[in-house]
């Protein structure tokens, strides 16, 4: 039987790679993103390590995890709800 879905509306978190602001998304992934080049950004996910390019997304899940989202299918996907500066320090040692 098919069956028809919506999803569960969540609030997530997340960030723009726009090339950078490589401090803001290494504090915010928890030091989980790193980049090699200055347009493409690694973030390490559940699935493994994945890149995100200038202009993608990088989110928060509801389970704390990070991956990257296209822009356009962020745009169509979620509403902003509000905005701050992530600021949170990072342990390099």
């Amino acid at each position: 039987m098919i069956r028809k879905y919506r999803k569960k509306p969540i609030i997530i978190e997340a960030v723009e790679w726009d090339g950078t602001n490589i401090q803001e998304i290494h504090a915010f992934c928890d030091g989980k993103a790193w980049h090699d080049t200055i347009e493409i950004l690694k973030i390490q996910t559940l699935e493994g390590v994945m890149q995100a390019s200038i202009g993608d997304y990088i989110i928060r899940g509801i389970k704390g995890e990070f991956y990257p989202c296209k822009k356009d299918i962020f745009v169509n996907s979620y509403d902003l709800i509000e905005q701050y500066i992530y600021t949170r320090e990072v342990n390099n040692g």
